[in-house]
């Protein structure tokens, strides 16, 4: 111990009283005395009064022990101090106190330790007409008013070394292993020796005495040279020590007063600064001579210190907040960007970017169901794969984070340039995925206050830490780490992992509920298919009898059925169309219906406000109306001549747009005995799909319908429509187009036997016809084909190696589609004109007459 007795004329002998305490320190310095009292002692060594000492309160114990040489008036303000010392690590004081009764003053510390009583005492160096609050206070609003850790820390140091007067006041803020740094110095400006941004290994405070600073908040060597007393007794009659830890006026280890003398440093003090319970760091004071600074001050100074602690802890809760907040954004940013119809993968360039805005990092890498979508700096995938391998075995539901992966994975050395630090983001459980985000190796240049890597010596203390002999800066390269991840960058990323696994569930869910409507979809398209497979069936036989029964001859006959077949085929191909573009309702109907005016347009009465279908409307008004079409010409008004169909449009007024169905002039309608498919598809699709309202009522006179659909599927028509035109007339006479043998490569033999047969009515020699690729190349080598119709999709090939062929001997050919539009694939296919099928006179003898008049391939 450094600072204890009683200094009065006559040294006051303690080790005549009677009731001997346990711990007796001797005359040894010049501003302070230590007792301490055991109260087992008293229980075991009262020669008196015994019984009645058993039967008082500890506090009362102490008095016994005293009153030999102390005053009453002392002894009944000590029991009362002591009574406030019932809580660990707590401490009573008393300022400027006349012990002695004879107007000497004292401070007095007092608390408990175990089962033993500490009392210290140090003589006033000053009088009583100050007021330390008045000093303090306006310190305090000075730290308060700065701005950031390090103004506020600067201020501090500042404000402390004016109320404590030492040379050198620096605040030094702990690592996280241990080390520490200079944030804020305050000095005298002509002193050219500083410590600011130094660095000191963790060994220059054993951990040891980091919780010793954590139990006691102050510290204060007036003198390094002052003599130190021993303890006597040294042990109580249990045996054990004294624990002096909440001491104000104990003895330091010889090696940190060596410490200081290597400093050049006569006096110092340190003042712990607490935050949660945890040491943040300390205010080190220095000072060139011995100093001493009375118990009062020093309790103005812990005051400050505790102070300066809270506005450090306020701010970092403030920056916390302020993470939270910027997390919550992100949160919701993410939860907007990775709507339904986006996953993780489509969506990772809009996370990266938003995850920048909070998290410094300078590569990122999602890694999801074997996936790896890297941006920045970051290491390749057999590099990330073993980094993936290792995060496996971390714990799967919290962020992992290191600013030196290669200490923990040295496999990865080769790729400290890009993944010096990780911080990894696990968004799953089984498979592990993460977003992972990378740092960079930080080759830095640290200033370190003596040798950090040489911590222990043999010196005149044994083999034990020596004190550091010279306080030169040591330079020391710090490779293979990145920059820390700070706390607010784990919470923030806390934060995105919580976000990204409900992102991940929402997917999920939405997932799950596509599939089942996928499959709800499938299962209903199978069903409409084998319906319009046999309505489409029943159709042709109808057109087939009816134009029969009106033909007066047979090339009439082949014609009509022909042209109404197109006419089919292209409302088909209307209605499955992928142009995502609003369409005329009227060319809606005109497509449904040409196949079956032939001429007699003047059957169909369009009125009311032309209007567009949406996109997302046009299938379902086209199948409703398809329905009617059909139903119209199987049992209504256009399965007789004199029938007659009224559709008409207008805008309600209430968010509503009516279209009304009105057929006259046909059969006597019944209604349907049951309901089937078709009847379904009429009363149902418009409210289920659009929003709307379907009526249908069989009337004697002709079925009347009204639908109303909501007007966002809706929009006016502002450009005028041509007239319902009838269906498209045939082609002139083509017979004399060709000469010659032709080539048809079809996969479909009847459709191939169909198209031979045109081909042969426009003057072809000989119609050969090949089912593959193989069989097309024999047909070509062995005639000397003037035309060649080639159909694109042949089951498990295609005719591109026919058409490359044809083009380089300068046959000419035609492309042949069954789907509607341009096909992906005629890109790559030689120029050429395309057809669709099925098969027409008029189509292939327009295409036919193109090919040949352009005079060269394709």
């Amino acid at each position: 111990m450094t600072d204890p007795f009683i200094q009065t004329d006559t040294p006051v002998d303690l080790t005549n009283c009677d009731r001997e305490p346990i711990h007796l320190l001797g005359n040894v310095q010049s501003f302070g005395a230590l007792i301490a009292i055991s109260a087992d002692w008293i229980v075991q060594h009262a020669s008196q009064n015994t019984a009645q000492i058993l039967g008082l309160p500890a506090e009362d114990l102490v008095g016994c022990v005293l009153n030999d040489f102390l005053p009453e008036r002392t002894i009944d303000k000590l029991r009362e101090r002591l009574r406030a010392t019932s809580t660990e690590n707590s401490m009573a004081r008393v300022f400027g106190f006349d012990v002695f009764q004879d107007g000497r003053l004292y401070d007095i510390s007092l608390h408990q330790t175990n089962l033993s009583f500490v009392l210290e005492f140090e003589p006033k160096t000053r009088g009583t007409d100050h007021d330390e609050m008045a000093i303090v206070t306006p310190m305090m609003r000075r730290v308060s008013a700065e701005g950031g850790i390090v103004d506020v820390s600067a201020m501090a140091a500042k404000q402390l070394r004016e109320l404590a007067g030492f040379d050198r006041v620096m605040v030094y803020q702990f690592g996280p292993e241990g080390d520490g740094s200079v944030i804020a110095e305050a000095k005298d400006e002509q002193d050219p020796v500083t410590y600011m941004g130094l660095h000191f290994p963790a060994s220059d405070i054993p951990r040891q005495a980091r919780e010793l600073y954590k139990r006691s908040l102050l510290r204060l060597i007036a003198d390094v040279e002052d003599e130190v007393s021993p303890i006597v007794p040294q042990f109580s009659p249990e045996g054990q020590p004294l624990d002096l830890s909440l001491a104000v006026t104990r003895a330091v280890s010889p090696i940190h007063l060596q410490y200081l003398r290597n400093m050049k440093v006569q006096a110092s003090m340190s003042v712990s600064i607490v935050i949660r319970g945890e040491l943040w760091g300390l205010f080190a004071c220095h000072h060139r001579e011995p100093l001493y600074i009375d118990y009062e001050r020093r309790t103005a100074i812990e005051l400050l210190a505790q102070f300066y602690a809270y506005e450090i802890e306020r701010r970092e809760a403030r920056a916390l907040t302020e993470t939270t907040g910027r997390a919550q954004k992100l949160h919701d940013k993410l939860m907007m960007q990775l709507g339904s119809n986006q996953d993780l993968e489509q969506g990772f360039g809009g996370i990266a970017a938003e995850i920048q805005k909070v998290i410094k990092f300078d590569g990122i890498a999602l890694y999801s169901e074997g996936k790896y979508l890297t941006q920045g700096s970051t290491p390749g995938f057999e590099d990330f794969q073993k980094i993936a391998r290792f995060l496996n075995t971390s714990a799967a539901s919290r962020v992992y984070a290191t600013d030196h992966l290669v200490a923990r994975l040295p496999s990865i050395g080769d790729v400290l340039d890009c993944c010096a630090g990780i911080l990894a983001i696990p968004i799953s459980r089984k498979p592990r995925d993460y977003i992972v985000l990378f740092r960079t190796e930080a080759v830095r240049q640290v200033a370190w206050a003596g040798n950090p890597n040489k911590p222990v010596e043999v010196g005149s203390f044994g083999a034990r830490l020596t004190p550091r002999k010279s306080f030169e800066i040591w330079k020391e390269e710090v490779g293979s780490r990145s920059e820390q991840w700070s706390p607010t960058a784990l919470r923030a990323a806390e934060a995105i992992r919580v976000t990204l696994l409900e992102v991940i569930l929402k997917l999920s869910d939405e997932m799950n509920l596509e599939r089942k409507r996928a499959q709800d979809q499938q299962e209903l398209l199978i069903a409409e298919l084998n319906h319009r497979v046999r309505n489409i069936l029943g159709l042709i036989r109808s057109l087939v009898k009816q134009s029969r029964a009106t033909a007066t001859s047979l090339d009439g006959f082949t014609t009509a059925v022909d042209g109404r077949i197109r006419a089919l085929a292209q409302a088909h191909d209307q209605l499955t169309a992928t142009e995502w573009k609003p369409v005329a309702f009227r060319e809606l109907l005109k497509t449904e219906l040409r196949a079956y005016l032939d001429g007699d347009e003047d059957r169909i009465d369009i009125g009311g406000v032309e209007i567009d279908l949406a996109p997302d409307a046009f299938s379902t008004m086209a199948l409703v109306f398809h329905e009617l079409v059909t139903n119209s010409v199987k049992y209504g008004a256009l399965s007789v001549p004199s029938g007659k169909v009224e559709v008409a449009c207008a805008f309600e007024g209430d968010g509503l747009v009516r279209i009304e169905w009105q057929e006259t002039g046909g059969p006597v309608v019944q209604a349907p005995t049951r309901r089937g498919f078709g009847t379904t598809i009429i009363e149902k699709s418009i409210p289920f799909e659009l929003a709307g309202t379907a009526e249908i009522d069989f009337r004697l006179t002709g079925v009347h319908a009204t639908f109303r659909v909501a007007e966002r599927f809706v929009e006016r028509r502002t450009e005028a429509l041509e007239t319902l035109a009838p269906a498209p007339a045939p082609e002139p006479d083509a017979t004399a187009l060709l000469s010659g043998p032709v080539m048809v490569v079809e996969d479909n033999l009847i459709i191939a036997m169909d198209a031979a047969d045109i081909l042969g009515e426009f003057g072809a020699k000989a119609a050969h016809v090949a089912g593959s690729v193989a069989e097309a190349f024999r047909i070509a080598d062995a005639h000397s084909l003037t035309l060649a119709v080639l159909d694109i999709n042949l089951g498990s090939e295609t005719s591109l190696p026919v058409a490359k062929y044809l083009n380089e001997r300068g046959v000419p050919f035609i492309l042949a589609s069954g789907y509607g539009g341009q096909p992906d694939s005629l890109a790559d296919f030689p120029p050429c004109i395309m057809v669709q099928k099925p098969f027409t006179v008029e189509t292939l003898a327009k295409a036919v007459q193109t090919v040949l008049e352009q005079g060269k391939p394709g």
